[in-house]
């Protein structure tokens, strides 16, 4: 028997900005049922670092992914939204009179009168080193493109390569869990934050962490697990290491899936919008968070936060197109319920 819900947005991704994008539209009096293709809220937050400290959320000096879902979570209680979760939404189909019908792979039909594609990156995998072999130490065997708990790495020695904002916190933060943290970087600069290169540096020149430039890791090695890997200087020189652990961070390769195929306009494999309301090329869809892309665009929580504002006030005007918003400030009026 085919799942049929009914809703005034459907919010396609309830990761982080999806679910503020809850509260945004709560305030306007606008029910949200949220779709995700992984089987629990929060995103790449959930699935990929929830033990990580985010430093850029106003109003938290730094606090950990998972807990930001949390408290998330927490914020959107009062307007009762509804999930479906481990489900991909497929195909849409616009209606007659401008609303939608949304199809998931397991056969679930959702019916709303505007749409808001939150899906981050939409769907992503990790980027791997070419390295001989590396497949052989997947699956808990030694070999890992992210980390979801740092105890896993607890008095463990471990190697990590990447010269990105990944590699470099996960430097700073393993450096009090793990045995020995070892950061090998190809390059001599760092594509992430200043600040956390600057870290890294020091907790080097303090030996509690050994910082490896101008050099990849060409080879792993291991019986039953990974025992070993090669680290290869730019000059050729090499050294074998013995370790636990080895944990390459290269950033994902993003994939659209479906909403390629929906008919918006795109750039660079992102969705084009307009950032009077964060609209799409199709009146009643609005992308927002990573997925989207215009002049300046940074992909930054914080900055998905302001689009899903913004976004709702269009998804308002939207659906009510006759009706006069009045800017009600939560300051005065509080939060209200559905």
């Amino acid at each position: 028997m085919t799942n049929s819900i009914s809703t005034d947005i459907c919010i396609i991704g309830a990761g982080p900005v999806g679910l503020f994008a809850v509260f945004e539209a709560g305030l306007l009096k606008l029910r949200c049922h949220l779709v995700d293709a992984l089987p629990q809220v929060g995103g790449q937050l959930s699935e990929i670092y929830p033990k990580k400290p985010i430093y850029d959320i106003p109003g938290f000096p730094d606090i950990l992914a998972g807990d930001l879902v949390q408290n998330l979570m927490r914020q959107i209680e009062p307007f009762h939204p509804t999930f479906t979760l481990g489900e991909r939404v497929e195909r849409l189909a616009k209606l007659e009179d401008g609303s939608f019908q949304l199809f998931t792979t397991d056969g679930t039909e959702i019916f709303c009168k505007a749409i808001a594609i939150a899906g981050g990156l939409g769907s992503f995998e990790p980027r791997k080193p070419a390295i001989e072999s590396l497949e052989n130490y997947e699956g808990g065997r030694g070999v890992y493109y992210m980390v979801r708990d740092p105890e896993t790495f607890r008095d463990q020695r471990i190697v990590i390569a990447g010269g990105g904002d990944s590699a470099l916190d996960w430097t700073v933060f393993l450096a009090d869990v793990a045995k020995e943290v070892t950061l090998v970087h190809r390059g001599t600069t760092f594509r992430g934050a200043a600040d956390s290169a600057e870290k890294v540096k020091n907790l080097h020149e303090a030996g509690r962490a050994r910082l490896v430039l101008s050099s990849n890791v060409t080879h792993v090695h291991g019986e039953d697990g990974l025992e070993a890997v090669t680290i290869t200087a730019n000059d050729g020189t090499a050294e074998t290491l013995a370790v636990d652990a080895f944990i390459p961070l290269f950033g994902l390769t993003p994939k659209l899936g479906p909403i390629g195929d929906w008919g918006l306009e795109l750039e660079d494999d992102a969705v084009k919008v307009n950032t009077l309301d964060y609209s799409t090329s199709v009146p009643g869809i609005f992308a927002i968070g990573d997925i989207n892309t215009y002049p300046g665009k940074l992909k930054l929580i914080l900055c998905g936060f302001h689009e899903a504002a913004l976004m709702a006030q269009g998804a308002f005007k939207y659906i009510n197109p006759d009706k006069k918003y009045v800017l009600k400030y939560t300051t005065v009026n509080g939060v209200p319920t559905l």
